[in-house]
């Protein structure tokens, strides 16, 4: 039976009870594969008018020989908004892909293999001139009909996203856009004075999120400051520290705790002006010190703490690692970590040297080798003042300098460095006060980062008000 026009239409808007029949409009049909046009469908705000990608992008090919002897930028993408952003400045002779492209600032560019994950961008003008690998798409933009910034909005929701990983294909962890399906796709596009306002609108919500960003790192700084003054700790023990010795030194002899001439002459930048310093090599101060156990790592309901768990003062028991639960039986129960236990991770670059206060889940457990834990007296040191003082620039300049000691060659934080390390230690009563002022300041700034990501969250809703239906 034909059907008229009017009939064909209302098939195609009522409500269909059909369960293995699906209509797709003639001008969406971006791709006749089946799984992609049911995964793939954005539901964009048909007020504005819809246009293809295409219509305002052109690919840039600027094709660069290396020379060997040239310095290259080169082009990182952080995901999901995160900007376009130098990845490093290297000499031709140690770039192995000769042909490469060139960029320029204002483009835009996506990365084949992360714009599933929001990896695409604006070049910054700082990166005017760097290069790329054919992994990389660079775009220039048709300013008289969309704002880049705009542009990049829409491309980083999370629909577009999703739309994107439609359009991927490869392996899971290699999967490269589509680039004609990606130009294909079409967004909306209001008027630029549209475009200019609700970008406008985002922007502003950008500059309250990245104030409150500057008043917590204000806040780390100031609190780093009132620890060092509370200590009586000078604050030019960093600069005292580096600086090079070009005249005759004395050396206390009862202070030597190092033969090594650049060791020994730090020393004296880590003494406080009010307070005794001592440390944990006066067993008195800490009741033992335990290197974690190497572990037998299977599926179970049987956890370790790694050192991804030791964060800065606290311990995520999200990254714990199972294991063999008759393994971790056999185990002393001393090793077992208790309540204001201190944890230190003893190797990993960036992660050597972190310390966290065990609380909560984290009491209990068993850690692996690559982690240090010490039992501390607590009628002498209140624990949380003990990892304040440890992961503050003080107590890290030191770490620093014991496991990089050109003497020893030591490359990790071993139990004899670890009590080579030096500390003030006031009364238990100005321990606890300055552990109260940290703890304040933690608060102010978690209060702000809840503020700021409510901000960050309201602002991309806000926005996606007016593109999704």
């Amino acid at each position: 039976m034909r059907r008229s026009r009017r009939q064909y239409e209302r098939v195609m808007l009522e409500p269909t009870s059909h369960k293995y029949m699906d209509f797709v409009k003639f001008p969406e049909l971006y791709n006749w594969s089946v799984q992609y046009l049911n995964d793939s469908k954005i539901r964009f705000n048909k007020k504005y008018p819809l246009v293809r990608i295409g219509e305002f992008l052109t690919r840039s090919k600027k094709v660069v020989t290396i020379q060997n002897e040239k310095k290259y930028k080169r082009v990182t993408i952080r995901l999901r908004n995160g900007g376009v952003v130098p990845r490093d400045e290297v000499v031709g002779e140690n770039i192995g892909t000769k042909k490469q492209f060139s960029v320029s600032k204002g483009q835009f560019i996506l990365s084949k293999i992360d714009a599933r994950n929001g990896a695409m961008g604006i070049i910054p003008e700082k990166l005017d001139g760097a290069i790329v690998t054919q992994d990389f798409l660079p775009y220039d933009i048709d300013t008289t009909k969309i704002n880049p910034q705009y542009f990049v909005l829409v491309c980083t929701t999370n629909q577009f996203v999703a739309f994107c990983q439609s359009c991927s294909s490869g392996t899971t962890n290699r999967q490269r856009v589509d680039e004609a399906q990606f130009l294909n796709i079409k967004v909306p596009l209001p008027s630029l004075d549209e475009q200019n306002r609700l970008v406008a609108e985002y922007i502003q919500s950008e500059y309250a999120a990245a104030n409150l960003f500057a008043k917590i790192l204000e806040e780390t700084r100031k609190s780093g400051y009132r620890l060092l003054e509370n200590l009586g700790i000078s604050p030019q023990c960093k600069k005292l520290l580096s600086e090079e010795i070009y005249k005759m030194t004395f050396i206390d002899f009862s202070k030597l705790r190092d033969w090594g001439v650049d060791r020994a002459t730090q020393q004296d930048g880590y003494q406080s002006t009010k307070y005794r310093t001592t440390s944990l090599s006066d067993m008195i101060l800490c009741v033992d010190i335990f290197r974690g156990k190497s572990p037998k790592y299977e599926s179970s309901d049987s956890y370790i703490i790694n050192q991804k768990c030791v964060r800065w003062h606290e311990v995520d028991m999200s990254f714990a690692k199972p294991v063999n639960k008759e393994w971790l039986q056999r185990m002393d129960e001393d090793f077992f970590t208790k309540e204001g236990d201190i944890l230190i991770n003893s190797t990993g670059e960036g992660t050597l040297g972190r310390a966290a206060v065990v609380r909560g889940d984290a009491i209990g457990k068993l850690y692996d080798s690559h982690v240090l834990l010490i039992r501390l007296n607590k009628n002498l040191i209140n624990p949380d003042f003990f990892a304040a003082v440890f992961n503050s620039e003080y107590g890290q300049e030191q770490v620093n300098n014991v496991k990089s000691a050109q003497s020893t060659k030591q490359t990790e934080l071993g139990i004899g460095n670890l009590k080579k390390i030096i500390f003030p230690l006031p009364s238990m009563n100005i321990q606890n006060a300055i552990v109260a002022d940290i703890v304040r300041g933690r608060r102010k700034n978690e209060e702000r980062q809840l503020l700021r990501n409510s901000i960050i969250s309201n602002a991309l809703t806000t926005f996606e008000t007016h593109i999704f239906e």
